[in-house]
């Protein structure tokens, strides 16, 4: 599996909060829920998301924005709106006095706004909590970014919008396999469209040596890998395979495998069933002792206080 597969395969929504937004101006939303991350699409319509200390971005029929918390960000029909609603943690819906607007808004399953007919539909899914998100992920992703209609494949979205009205057995399950498939064609298509902001691993995917380089790690994590043993597998030198890693992603090729390491140990920890040996096993690291001391160098928190820090 390769690191963007490996990155994707980490969303995994669980009961994730869906809705529509249905909207007739002047409408401003003040998203401040500290979610790690959310997704929202202009179904129709048009709409401003404005990041904290950034520029402000319309977003017409088909665009999508990509926001990674918990920084707060605004989103309205205009600009200049003043926030008259505020989203609070826990998706808490409330007005500048801080009264509840869940009850006067609500406009029937999963559908929500100040007017039925409104213009404006935005479709918004938030995954909040972190156990859903791969940590490395949320870490490769900008705070937010937007994708236009014909620059990513948001096919997903019409079925997304019509699943939203059902209430069928099963029916949240559905939808958050949907949402993941949506965030995933989002996030892969950004990748795609920039590789000058992606991330130094990503732009190494495509180097002649680093990219087979990276796939070896990456798809034999527990494999007691040697500078010596990776560069024999490439067919280069080890002083060539060390200056194409110091150079190309800024660290040593086993500084590199410990980061792929205990990024996927953090993951397998927030699985209750597994035992810190297992995940020892699982990432390479010949007993759990081994993976503690690692982990706490690095992170500075033990595999157990960081299970009990995400659980």
């Amino acid at each position: 599996m390769d690191t963007m597969s490996g990155l994707l395969d980490g969303p995994r929504a669980n009961g994730a909060f869906l809705l529509r937004s249905v909207l007739t101006a002047p409408w401003s939303l003040r998203v401040q829920d500290e979610a790690p991350l959310s997704i929202a699409i202009v179904v129709s319509g048009e709409a401003w998301v404005v990041p904290d200390g950034g520029d402000p971005a319309r977003l017409g029929p088909g665009d999508v924005m990509v926001a990674r918390g918990p920084e707060p960000y605004t989103i309205s029909d205009h600009p200049d709106t003043p926030p008259g609603v505020f989203i609070n943690p826990g998706q808490r819906c409330v007005d500048i006095d801080g009264n509840s607007l869940e009850a006067a808004m609500m406009l029937g399953v999963r559908t929500w706004g100040n007017d039925p007919d409104g213009e404006t539909m935005i479709v918004t899914g938030t995954y909040e909590s972190t156990r859903a998100i791969s940590a490395r992920l949320l870490r490769s992703l900008p705070q937010l970014f937007v994708l236009r209609a014909d620059e990513w494949s948001g096919e997903l979205v019409h079925v997304l919008c019509a699943e939203m009205l059902r209430d069928d057995v099963g029916q949240e399950v559905f939808l958050d396999r949907l949402l993941d498939l949506v965030l995933i064609s989002a996030v892969r298509d950004w990748f795609a469209r920039d590789a000058s902001s992606t991330p130094a691993w990503y732009r190494a995917g495509a180097d002649p040596v680093l990219g087979p380089a990276l796939r070896l790690l990456e798809g034999d994590l527990p494999r007691p890998w040697t500078l010596a043993m990776l560069a024999a597998e490439v067919g280069v030198s080890r002083a060539a395979l060390a200056r194409r890693f110091s150079n190309v992603l800024g660290e040593p090729a086993m500084a590199y495998l410990t980061t792929l390491r205990l990024d996927l140990a953090a993951d397998l920890l927030r699985e209750p069933d597994l035992t810190i040996a297992a995940v020892a096993r699982q990432v390479g690291y010949g007993s759990p002792f081994a993976l503690s001391a690692a982990f706490k160098r690095v992170r500075g928190v033990s595999p157990a206080q960081h299970r009990a820090l995400v659980s």
